[in-house]
């Protein structure tokens, strides 16, 4: 009896386990089936879609093609970033869960696209794009949504950006390649979500496009067309064919979220069209703009990106400009290319502080726009506040359309109307207010037409001047650099006066062809009660230069407010910075009546470190420049940059030897440093300080001043282990009375900034490649004393 009791469980107890086993299979097949289950219960006619990627995994480097269940990839800079925290691709709130966030250079997903099925003779798009910016459109090529497209065999189709938020589908029957624009009423608008459908059908012999349920464009096809089906992959946010920047960086690749991707095998009503958009659409559509916002996160982790100095929240910057001190806060521009951390595309960036060091990163201030004074570009320039109150910026404006295609714009702040303290918005005047004219003549020669940029704009007297970068030419022979003068009453209506000052190529070579971004400043009186001026140039030579993207020359002078003149005390140009890194001048005079200036450090790093990193340059610390009881320029970081001091690490107050001070500060450490030093010379030809070093010495950076050549020096041979950054000793002439040499030194990750003296400045750049190099050591060759010397720990400018 026993027996069968046994067999009996033993048999309900198998029955038991295969239910269950059958009912765990149903689960899964059900779990495998949900996605197209799920489509088709949001609408019936969705049984013809050939694929979908709803963007809502919100982690991870991958995403589901939901028709096929396909996991395909998305490709991203820092995917393999074992260094950085947040390094998964960047997901956002989208129209509906989750959406990718495109960087533009780096973020694209790839998928098999004969794994789909995809139909040649009726076909539909749809997708949800919030653009954060337009590339230009390089080589006349899309910047892509959905790419599955050979133009040159005239395969696939396309869906794409172009520049100023124009729009298109196009494919390919085998025979030829049609494209159908948007209307230029239904351009995309930057920072806002757009639903986007291209509906191809051969039944009715025609692609319409729509944008948010209204019918965009239309084009009329043959009868019988069809598309013919590449060999490619299909992408999403990156062109097939991209246009080539360089041999590192790619174009025609979308900058911006994209959400809710469908292809249909079928060409859509109107109806359904309207019914999609009204999905998402409760009265208003959801604002993306927190989703856009540049995050600084991206680079957690990155030990050659500065801290304290002021950075372009993401990708490319050059000089920042147009500092301007406005009800309380300072507001910093800056040239910008939001598409990826390479040349191009130029926007003005904004960040605004209340101390010149903390920054705040605000919106793009001012954008390249069709039917606008500035399609090709927004260069550089300068700001004011008008004789309204209203503050106003000057910007260089590019239109290649026009020759020349460099002139001046106008654009102002919207403040006065609607009281928005950080100056977000802008509107630009709709003609340039200043154009060069063709053959002016002075008496050195004729100035260079076409070469005419970076406006700096200030109130002398009752007018308003304009100085404006160029050159003259002698026939076809260089003559030099000069600033154009214009003056106005209004800031609009402008008349030309003469050059303020016109440079020797032939003397001086190091000055340059054409002189950009010309700043003059008041830096104080002389003895006998006379407002001395400091007039500062950045040189741009006309082919290959050993001074090139080096240095900015200065002299000191007088300034004549009836005859807009600029008569300088000596002939000689004068050098700014001796590191060969500090460039791009820009200028202000700020309520407390410093003339302050920023400037760009370059990182003079390869093209592939920059796409590895996705960011490019920096500013240098906003320095005061002041006239000095001998008469020379006063150099010097401004006061506030205390405020970045976070910890007092090391304090000397009486004169030590060099072997005591470093065994006082062996254990001493950082990358983000602010350090004084006093050395007294007494028998030694040199002496200086040694940062960034490891501990054994194999990395480390030199700063050393050699008082028998009178030369301050940074010698680089050692800082890093890589050959893959710029090293060598870089330096030049920096004279002051006596044996005493003082430093103020500040570390910043890869930024060195030395400042000599109170006389000038050595600005470079280091690239340690061990996470060690972050020791101190004095440095003399011969007999010397420290006199003083105090290191601080720096915090975040952010």
């Amino acid at each position: 009896m026993k027996r069968y009791l046994v067999i009996f469980f033993i048999i309900v107890t198998a029955l038991i386990i295969w239910f269950a086993t059958e009912e765990l299979n149903d689960e899964q097949e059900q779990v495998e089936e949900e996605p197209l289950e799920q489509l088709q219960h949001e609408d019936e006619s969705l049984e013809h879609i050939a694929a979908v990627w709803n963007f809502d995994e919100g982690t991870g480097t991958s995403t589901i093609e939901a028709r096929s269940n396909q996991e395909h990839n998305i490709h991203y800079v820092f995917n393999e970033a074992a260094d950085k925290p947040n390094s998964d691709p960047l997901w956002k709130q989208g129209i509906s869960g989750h959406a990718l966030l495109f960087d533009g250079y780096s973020t694209w997903v790839s998928a098999d696209g004969s794994t789909l099925d995809i139909p040649k003779d009726t076909l539909t798009l749809e997708a949800w794009v919030a653009p954060r910016a337009f590339e230009w459109g390089n080589e006349g090529k899309l910047s892509s949504i959905i790419s599955f497209h050979n133009k040159e065999e005239n395969q696939g189709f396309h869906l794409g950006v172009f520049r100023h938020g124009s729009w298109s589908f196009q494919f390919g029957t085998g025979e030829e390649w049609l494209e159908v624009w948007a209307d230029e009423e239904f351009r995309l608008p930057r920072n806002e979500w757009s639903h986007l459908v291209a509906v191809f059908s051969q039944e009715r012999n025609e692609v319409v496009l729509y944008r948010n349920g209204e019918q965009a464009g239309h084009l009329e096809v043959p009868p019988h067309t069809q598309v013919a089906l590449p060999d490619q992959e299909l992408r999403i946010g990156k062109n097939n064919d991209p246009a080539k920047i360089s041999d590192t960086f790619d174009a025609s690749m979308f900058n911006g979220l994209i959400d809710e991707v469908k292809i249909y095998q079928k060409a859509v009503e109107p109806a359904f069209v309207q019914e999609r958009f009204d999905q998402f659409f409760d009265g208003e559509l959801p604002d993306p703009s927190a989703e856009l916002a540049w995050d600084r996160s991206r680079y957690e982790g990155d030990r050659h990106r500065p801290q304290f100095h002021f950075t372009p929240p993401e990708h490319w910057m050059n000089e920042p400009h147009a500092p301007l001190y406005f009800n309380g806060q300072y507001h910093l521009f800056y040239q910008f290319n939001p598409a990826g951390p390479y040349w191009g595309g130029i926007h003005w960036g904004h960040a605004v502080s209340d101390d010149l060091i903390h920054w705040r990163d605000l919106p793009i201030a001012l954008a390249p726009e069709a039917d606008q004074v500035d399609p090709d570009g927004v260069w550089s320039g300068d700001s004011v506040i008008d004789d309204e109150g209203n503050p106003a910026l000057f910007f260089t404006a590019g239109n290649d359309s026009m020759r020349p295609n460099q002139m001046t714009g106008l654009a102002r702040s919207t403040f006065l109307d609607d009281q928005n303290h950080d100056l977000v918005n802008w509107i630009k005047h709709p003609e340039p207010v200043t154009i060069q004219e063709e053959e002016i003549q002075t008496e050195k020669g004729t100035v260079w037409h076409g070469q005419f940029r970076d406006p700096f704009v200030f109130k002398s007297g009752d007018k308003w001047v304009q100085l404006v970068g160029s050159g003259i030419r002698d026939g076809e022979e260089s003559v030099g650099g000069t600033a154009l003068v214009y003056t106005s009453d209004n800031l609009i209506d402008w008349h030309y006066e003469h050059p303020l000052m016109i440079g020797n190529v032939f003397n001086y070579p190091e000055t340059g062809d054409v002189w950009e971004l010309p700043v003059l400043l008041p830096i104080g009186e002389n003895e006998s009660g006379e407002e001395k001026y400091v007039f500062l140039i950045n040189p741009w030579f006309d082919g290959d230069s050993e001074y090139a993207v080096k240095y900015v020359w200065y002299w000191i002078g007088s300034w004549d407010d009836e005859t807009y003149q600029f008569i300088p005390d000596q002939e000689d140009p004068q050098l700014l910075d001796v590191g060969e890194h500090f460039t791009g001048p820009s200028g202000m005079v700020d309520d407390e009546g410093r003339a302050i200036v920023f400037s760009i450090t370059q990182d003079r790093r390869t093209e592939e470190s920059r796409y590895n990193a996705g960011w490019a340059h920096n500013a240098g610390l906003p320095i005061v420049l002041s006239l000095r009881d001998d008469h020379r320029l006063g150099v010097e970081p401004v006061q506030e940059v205390e405020r970045l001091r976070e910890e007092h690490l090391y304090a000397l107050d009486t004169p030590s030897t060099i072997e005591d001070v470093n065994q006082q500060i062996a254990d001493l450490r950082g990358d983000m440093l602010e350090i004084e030093l006093e050395i007294e010379r007494k028998e030694a030809q040199k002496v200086g300080i040694k940062v960034r070093q490891s501990p054994d010495q194999e990395e480390g950076t030199l700063l050393f001043y050699d008082f028998d050549e009178q030369m301050m020096n940074v010698d680089r041979e050692h800082s890093s282990l890589s050959d893959n950054v710029e090293k060598g000793i870089q330096g030049g002439k920096v004279e002051f009375e006596g044996d005493l040499l003082r430093l103020r030194i500040f570390l910043d990750r890869s930024m060195v900034e030395a400042y000599i003296n109170g006389v000038n400045s050595l600005t470079t750049r280091v690239y340690p490649s061990r996470d060690d190099s972050l020791y101190l050591e004095v440095f003399s060759e011969g007999e010397s004393e420290v006199k003083k010397m105090d290191v601080w720990r720096m915090g975040s400018a952010y």
